[in-house]
């Protein structure tokens, strides 16, 4: 039968659709049969063969043999004399197939079903892409940039799926050029009408917890398992683990060798901080694993309220809270309970704004080795750096004048902000 524009595109959307033969053909038996209702009225006598491969269909009407006054339904009976100029011999009571052609539905009328046809795979797509993703919410994807909003990254993925991520979603320190490729977890998907909205993120927690379950076997193989995680994205994280393996040192696994495991998380996140802690049920140890570096004297827990008094010496209080209080605030969220410092001695807790700040809290703006040449002539706070001539410390220490004004450049933000 003729191809025309519908049925010419059978075989295109076999080959470019994620669409499976039986589906499809239901797909265009559907359609047909709601053209042929309107038309006739009813598809109860209507035969649809399809071949969408080949890209070609055929539809056939059977119709019984009555005599020539007696015909009502001229959708279901055809009288002998029509039945006789298809087959000489046909009698009354027999049935006739006759071939339907498309143009007989009229120009109108394909025009609608070619639109109905598409809609119709188009929906169906919908559905499978929404199935598809809603399964891998939780995991890891990877897609490239398609270009780049204000407000939003939009990626495109190998099968040219959209995927968005939103600016909520990315690290403060993210930047996105266009073919750029970008990992993050499918956080959600969203039905905007009847297309799916696909959201990535790079700031959740999960994320984190995935890149190790990819970057380090033993998470991977179930050896060590990953506790909690708790972050400030593109600043500080603290990842609880722990393993029932006695033969397995859990931090010393997810760290590595000079840090040589935990390096590619820490590059992919924007070189934020991953404190890596050794997961224990003893909540006082819990608390003062979760609190390191500091050193911690006493803790009074209150269980009822999820409280924790933290006792220190005046020189630990600034390792508790970390710079812009980020140590405290990810200890709490990562134990269950609200931390307060105490310095011992004091009745009222310290804040991050009257306390110095350890210079290791700076180690992704100021490098190892400038941090160490501080150190050697006892200058590890920022305070303690500040309070220092710049020309002094060049006659202390290795360092430019240049370099030692970066630093206090670095340290006097912290204290401003």
């Amino acid at each position: 039968m003729e191809n025309l524009a519908l049925i010419d595109s059978f075989s295109e959307f076999k080959d470019d659709k994620l669409i499976d033969r039986v589906t499809l053909m239901a797909i265009l038996e559907d359609v047909f049969r709601n053209a042929l209702k309107k038309k006739y009225g009813s598809d109860d006598n209507f035969d649809i063969i399809i071949n969408p491969d080949k890209g070609d269909m055929e539809i056939w009407r059977r119709r019984v043999i009555v005599a020539d006054e007696d015909l009502d339904f001229e959708n279901e009976e055809i009288t002998l004399t029509e039945a006789r100029k298809i087959e000489a011999d046909f009698e009354i009571g027999e049935e006739v197939s006759e071939e339907v052609k498309l143009i007989d539905l009229g120009r109108r009328a394909i025009l609608a079903l070619r639109q109905n046809l598409i809609s119709k795979i188009h929906e169906h797509d919908n559905t499978n892409l929404y199935k598809q993703f809603k399964d891998l919410i939780g995991d890891i994807y990877t897609a490239e940039v398609h270009h780049v909003r204000p407000r939003v990254v939009i990626l495109v993925d190998d099968e040219g799926n959209e995927i968005v991520l939103p600016k909520e979603k990315q690290i403060p320190s993210d930047f996105f050029r266009k073919g750029d490729n970008v990992r993050g977890i499918i956080e959600s998907v969203e039905l905007k009408g009847n297309k799916p909205q696909i959201i990535m993120s790079r700031t959740s927690e999960k994320f984190l917890e995935k890149l190790f379950e990819q970057e380090i076997p033993e998470v991977f193989d179930g050896l060590i398992i990953v506790k909690n995680v708790v972050r400030i994205p593109g600043e500080k994280a603290k990842v609880a683990v722990e393993t029932y393996d006695d033969r397995i040192d859990p931090v010393g696994a997810c760290v590595g060798m000079k840090g040589s495991r935990i390096h590619g998380i820490v590059r992919e996140l924007g070189n934020e901080n991953i404190d890596v802690i050794n997961y224990t049920s003893n909540v006082q140890l819990f608390i003062t694993r979760a609190l390191s570096p500091a050193k911690i004297s006493s803790i009074k827990i209150d269980e009822e309220t999820k409280r924790a008094d933290v006792f220190l010496k005046l020189e630990e209080v600034s390792k508790a809270i970390g710079r812009g209080g980020h140590n405290i605030r990810l200890a709490g969220l990562l134990t269950g309970y609200e931390l307060d410092v105490i310095r011992e001695g004091d009745v009222a807790g310290a804040t991050a704004d009257e306390d110095d700040v350890e210079l290791t809290e700076f180690s992704d703006e100021i490098e190892e080795w400038v941090i160490e040449e501080f150190a050697k002539i006892g200058l590890d706070t920022a305070k303690s750096i500040l309070k220092q001539e710049v020309d002094d410390l060049v006659r202390r220490t290795d360092l430019e004048e240049e370099t030692i004004l970066d630093v206090m450049r670095i340290l006097k933000e912290e204290f401003d902000s």
